[in-house]
C-alpha cells in the first residue's frame, strides 16, 4: 500500500449508557437495572476495538498515526467531548482530522450515511418554574393559577418557532416533563416544565433563547403570577467538513459498493462530536444497523432497542479503511 503523506487522524467512540430499562430478551441485554445500551455506544466501541485490531495488523502498510478516543459522557449535558477538548493531550494534536461513527436502526445493515456541512442540531435544555397562589379548586377567584399560566406558556412559546423563526433555519421547541403536582381540587403553587430547544444556527439559538426569556416571563406576569426560566446550554450544533466528508464517501463506495452509501437528511438530535467539528475538520456518518426480518427495528433511546450485531464487521472495518485512505490522502 504505497502511502504519499505521513500524518495524523482520530476516530471516536462515546462509551456511556442511558438511564432506560432494557426490554429485550438477548444475550447481550444489560444486567443492571434503569441502564442500558439504548443509543448503541456498546457497539459504538466494540467497533472501534476491532478497527484497533486491523490498524495493528496493517501497520507496516501505511505512515502515519490513528488516535482512538473512547469518549465519556456524550449523554450527559454538557457532553464528555468538552472536557477531552481542554486535556493537554488533546491539544498537543492540534488541527487534524476527525471522524466518528453513530448507528441508526432505521438504517438497514449493510449500508451507512453520509451528509455534508450542517447535519445534527444544537441542543439547550430548558427549565422552567411558574409561581402562583394555590388553593381550592373551587374558589378560582382567590388563587392566581400556575396550571393554567403554564398551559398559556407551553402554547405560546410555540410561535418561537412558527412565527419569530426564519423558516429555512430549522428549530425545534419541545416540553416532554410538565409537573403540576396539585390533585382533582387542589390547585399546587407553582409548576415545573422541562424541555429542549434545537436549532442548526448558533446566532439565532442565542436570540431564540432571549426572546424565550422574555415571552415566558411576561406572559406569566400578564397572568399574575411568575416565571423563571434556567437554560442548561448544550450542545452545538454538528457541521460536517464538506472536503473530508466527501472524501471518505468516496472511500465507503469503494469499500461498500455505491449502492450502500446513502445521502442523509438534517438529523434534529444533538451530539456532542459536534464540539470537536468547529475546529477540525470532521465527519459524522451514520452506520445501519436495522433489520426489519429480524425485527430489529426498534429507535434509539427506546427500551427495546437493538441492534443486527453483522454491523461491528462493517463498522470496525470500515473505520479502519476510512482511516488508512484519509492518511494517504
Amino acid at each position: 500500500m504505497e502511502t504519499r503523506k505521513s500524518k495524523t487522524v482520530l476516530l471516536r467512540s462515546d462509551i456511556d449508557a442511558l438511564p432506560i430499562q432494557e426490554q429485550n430478551n438477548i444475550a447481550y441485554a444489560s444486567k443492571t437495572a434503569d441502564v442500558m445500551h439504548a443509543c448503541g455506544h456498546d457497539a459504538h466501541s466494540a467497533s472501534l476495538l476491532l478497527c484497533a485490531k486491523i490498524l495493528i495488523e496493517l501497520k507496516g502498510d501505511f505512515a502515519g498515526s490513528v488516535k482512538l478516543l473512547f469518549q465519556p459522557a456524550e449523554e450527559l449535558s454538557p457532553g464528555g467531548a468538552i472536557s477531552v477538548i481542554k486535556e493537554k493531550a488533546y491539544i498537543a494534536l492540534g488541527t487534524i482530522p476527525h471522524i466518528g461513527q453513530h448507528v441508526r436502526p432505521d438504517i438497514p445493515v449493510g449500508k451507512v450515511g453520509f451528509r455534508s456541512g450542517k447535519f445534527m442540531a444544537s441542543m439547550d435544555e430548558l427549565f422552567l418554574t411558574v409561581k402562583g397562589k394555590g388553593g381550592h379548586a373551587a374558589m378560582p377567584e382567590k388563587i392566581i393559577d400556575p396550571v393554567l399560566i403554564a398551559s398559556h406558556i407551553i402554547v405560546a412559546a410555540q410561535q418561537l418557532v412558527s412565527r419569530m423563526a426564519d423558516p429555512k433555519t430549522p428549530s425545534v421547541l419541545s416540553f416532554g416533563k410538565v409537573i403540576a403536582n396539585g390533585a382533582i381540587n387542589v390547585i399546587p403553587n407553582e409548576v415545573s416544565i422541562e424541555g429542549t430547544f434545537r436549532t442548526m444556527d448558533e446566532d439565532w439559538r442565542k436570540i431564540a433563547l432571549e426572546k424565550l426569556n422574555k415571552l415566558v416571563t411576561t406572559m406569566a406576569e400578564a397572568m399574575g403570577g411568575s416565571c423563571e426560566l434556567k437554560i442548561n446550554h448544550g450542545y452545538p450544533h454538528l457541521k460536517n467538513d464538506s472536503t473530508l466528508t466527501e472524501d471518505l464517501r468516496i472511500h465507503a463506495k469503494d469499500y461498500l459498493g455505491e449502492e450502500n452509501v446513502e445521502e442523509l437528511d438534517q438529523w434534529m438530535a444533538a451530539e456532542d462530536f459536534a464540539y470537536y467539528t468547529q475546529n477540525n475538520p470532521a465527519c459524522f456518518y451514520m452506520l445501519g444497523v436495522g433489520n426489519v426480518e429480524k425485527n430489529i427495528a426498534s429507535g434509539l433511546h427506546t427500551p427495546t432497542f437493538n441492534i443486527d450485531e453483522s454491523a461491528l464487521e462493517l463498522g470496525g472495518g470500515l473505520m479502519a479503511w476510512l482511516a488508512i485512505k484519509t492518511l494517504l490522502v
